[in-house]
């Protein structure tokens, strides 16, 4: 397999993985900012949604920090596991998981808050539990918005460079996902294998937004 195929199917999984992550964490974290009040709850907010403004390089340095072998976390990980995230895939799909989150949590809070009120208390007195309201109601009514941030979740994971290549480094064929061969190739000269990947994640991202489109809700009633 040579080097293109192999950052493909590698940036598939990588971004793959994330964002199912970031389906899970993003629907509860959401959920919950939609719902709940509490002190701190817009500067919660506000951290939440730092790593859609912060350079992936100083992310990458955070987590570098965080789970480097000489961290505690990193540490400990080493010594009771035998495992870092360091120069690994899986160091990839954290960094990731952490640049997209924005983009799937987000979307979430908005298509909760845009959820009717009135439809849920209606539920609620006919007697219906909260986990039953929540995936009989609330999700159905919301899940356009929710599979629009997704979608661009997976875009941008697919696409991450900064803090994946600080974190897992670009080793062919282990850590080296697609942005990241582009560079190598771009920095080698390799034209063809360049235009090849940079083809490729064109024609995802493209997809991704104009599935993404057709999915916000605003367009629940559109004719397009």
């Amino acid at each position: 397999m040579n080097f293109e195929w192999a950052a493909i199917l590698l940036s598939l999984k990588v971004a793959g993985l994330a964002t199912a992550i970031n389906l899970v964490l993003g629907v509860l974290v959401g959920y919950g900012l939609a719902r709940l009040r509490f002190p701190g709850r817009n500067l919660l907010d506000t951290i939440l949604t730092l790593p859609m403004v912060m350079p992936p390089t100083v992310l990458g340095y955070y987590l570098l920090v965080l789970l480097g072998r000489r961290s505690w976390l990193g540490a400990w990980l080493q010594d009771h596991f035998g495992f870092s995230f360091i120069f690994t895939w899986q160091g990839a799909v954290v960094a990731a998981s952490i640049v997209s989150f924005p983009l799937v949590f987000k979307p979430a809070r908005a298509a909760f808050e845009a959820v009717d009120g009135q439809l849920e208390q209606a539920a609620r007195v006919l007697g219906i539990s909260e986990v039953a309201l929540f995936f009989r109601v609330t999700l159905p009514l919301a899940w356009r918005g929710i599979l629009a941030g997704v979608l661009l979740g997976f875009a941008r994971a697919l696409g991450e460079f900064g803090a994946t290549l600080m974190v897992a480094g670009s080793i062919p064929g282990k850590t080296q996902t697609l942005s990241i061969a582009i560079y190598e190739a771009v920095q080698a000269g390799q034209d063809d294998a360049a235009n090849t990947l940079v083809l490729v994640t064109s024609l995802v991202c493209i997809s991704v937004l104009l599935i993404a489109g057709k999915l916000a809700p605003g367009r629940v009633n559109s004719r397009e």
